[in-house]
């Protein structure tokens, strides 16, 4: 399982998140403690957003913690919305175009958990991407495919239906030809302008997300893990959940993929 950190506010510095907490994203990607799988170590990536419409994107297939090029980018890099991801490989290969955030136009997107059985499918997922999208995939991993298969249900007019529609989707498939747990997501992803975070798992073991809002930093960090264990006011999300976070206002809506894959 993987470990994964956004923000979204006034701009700071990366490393304000990813690497100086007491609890950072570097230190949790050796050092997990709300997961099964305490080392993170198969690369690690951010998104960040800035001047342009795009996102900026570095990753790499280091561990994070042995990475002296991300210390140095993340001390000179402000930004007010950003998405950081340290990899734990459910199966697939070590690479870049493995690692996440995925980035398509505007969008990012990035995710911990996994789709059972997803290698009895993998032929079958990809058909889902439609021609027109298929170029923009890089990789080989289940997440990507499901950003893109999200990306062709309207992820641009509603991005939760959008998620819903392809993970039903994807569950229907893992039901037919691969194995339970047939889905677990957090996930986070982004347009540049708000940031949106899902937490849902088809059994009872939905991991992990948590939020607070910073008064001193004027922004909101959404986490895998809290960044500091002795700060308060992280608030965790409910399973079965959709967020969108606008300013310090988190607004939480149901996400129930499995009742449209239960109709497909």
């Amino acid at each position: 399982m993987c470990r994964w950190a956004a923000y979204s506010g006034e701009p700071i510095f990366l490393e304000d998140i990813v690497s100086r907490p007491g609890h950072s994203l570097i230190h949790q990607s050796h050092c997990a403690t709300q997961c099964h799988t305490a080392i993170n170590a198969d690369g690690f990536g951010i998104a960040w957003y800035g001047e342009r419409e795009t996102p900026g994107l570095y990753r790499d297939v280091m561990p994070a913690w042995s990475d002296p090029n991300l210390k140095s980018l993340t001390a000179q890099v402000k930004s007010g919305l950003f998405m950081a991801h340290v990899r734990a490989s459910t199966g697939t290969a070590t690479s870049r175009n493995n690692c996440h955030p995925f980035t398509a136009g505007r969008w990012s997107f990035m995710h911990n958990g996994q789709i059972g059985g997803y290698d009895a499918f993998r032929r079958d997922a990809e058909m889902m991407i439609p021609e027109a999208l298929y170029p923009q995939r890089k990789g080989a991993t289940d997440s990507e495919a499901l950003f893109l298969v999200a990306l062709s249900e309207g992820l641009e007019a509603d991005p939760r239906a959008a998620l819903e529609r392809a993970c039903a989707r994807f569950i229907a498939l893992a039901r037919r030809k691969g194995a339970a747990p047939y889905l677990r997501l957090a996930a986070a992803l982004s347009d540049g302008k708000s940031l949106y975070a899902i937490r849902y798992s088809s059994d009872e073991f939905a991991p992990s997300l948590w939020y607070r809002w910073s008064e001193s930093r004027k922004g909101m960090a959404v986490v895998s893990e809290p960044l500091e264990a002795e700060e308060g006011g992280w608030i965790e999300v409910p399973p079965a959940s959709f967020c969108t976070f606008i300013a310090n206002r988190v607004e939480v809506q149901p996400f129930m993929p499995c009742r449209l894959a239960e109709a497909a």
